[in-house]
């Protein structure tokens, strides 16, 4: 997995890595108020019933990521210059951190 690369360069507006907690915390919700709204119905009635919606338990909107976007490469290194030209001191460190920022960026 050192080597796998990012086939479409679409990334997570985001402060987080995963939303996994809050996915976890979402369908956990969603699994005990199905649970209790099963319980609650007669046998005859279970036919009627419907799942509850993804809004009506959380909202997307308070989670960890905001969205995705896409990120073309000629920004990215466009990118990558603005930064590498800005930090790095000479042309060798420039050139290092521009391909580390890339390869970084690029990767799963």
């Amino acid at each position: 997995m050192s080597r796998s690369r990012r086939k479409t360069p679409i990334v997570g507006h985001t402060t987080c890595r995963s939303e996994r907690e809050d996915k976890k915390l979402w369908h956990q919700r969603w699994r005990t108020r199905e649970r209790t709204a099963l319980a609650s119905t007669s046998p005859d009635t279970l036919d009627a019933h419907l799942t509850l919606l993804e809004n009506q338990v959380s909202n997307v909107w308070s989670m960890g990521k905001d969205g995705r976007s896409y990120w073309p490469l000629k920004r990215q290194v466009a990118t990558e210059d603005r930064i590498a030209n800005r930090k790095g001191c000479n042309p060798q460190e420039r050139a290092s951190l521009k391909k580390r920022l890339l390869r970084k960026w690029m990767s799963k």
